[in-house]
């Protein structure tokens, strides 16, 4: 709501606004629907990723990066895509995949397009006013408490990388 109202007073004041959907739901792998904008508040690392792919091991980095984080409000998203053909064939197979090879528990989405023609409004808004698309699996983007882009990372980069967790902890309440 407080998202709309900046984005139309911006508008009205003939200012630009940077705003990314962060409210357009993505389906959830577990039912039902995720959307960014319901952890507002709440720092936000949302990874196009794949099952087949060289980085697929990142999945543990992931992990343990919202098993350290999640207490103090980091959520971790992850966005199967089969963009660049190296997804698995369907969402229960993704699905069994990353519970049984990574004991993932992050929230996670059904397969996604993150370009071309069909790509998901948060992507696609991600372009548009960031300027980023992902060139490959793995890649991240770092969403402030205030729904700010506040970071964009390549799949090379590792999730526990010192890059991100600086990045995480300065945007999270201290520690008690």
């Amino acid at each position: 709501m407080l998202r709309r109202l900046a984005l139309t007073l911006a508008l009205l004041l003939g200012t630009q606004a940077h705003a990314v959907d962060l409210e357009t739901p993505f389906d959830s792998i577990d039912g039902g629907t995720l959307s960014i904008d319901q952890w507002a508040g709440q720092p936000v690392l949302v990874v196009n990723t794949a099952s087949r792919c060289g980085y697929t091991p990142q999945y543990s980095g992931l992990q343990k990066l919202y098993d350290r984080y999640r207490d103090r409000g980091l959520v971790v998203l992850a966005v199967p895509s089969n963009d660049f053909r190296q997804e698995l064939a369907s969402e229960d197979e993704v699905k069994e995949f990353c519970e049984v090879q990574f004991g993932l528990d992050i929230p996670m989405t059904t397969i996604t397009h993150v370009r071309g023609p069909d790509t998901h409004p948060f992507y696609a808004s991600l372009r548009a006013e960031a300027g980023f698309t992902p060139r490959w699996n793995f890649n991240k983007v770092l969403i402030g408490p205030e729904g700010e882009v506040v970071e964009t990372y390549g799949s090379r980069t590792d999730p526990l990388s010192r890059s991100i967790t600086t990045q995480i902890e300065a945007l999270l309440p201290a520690d008690s």
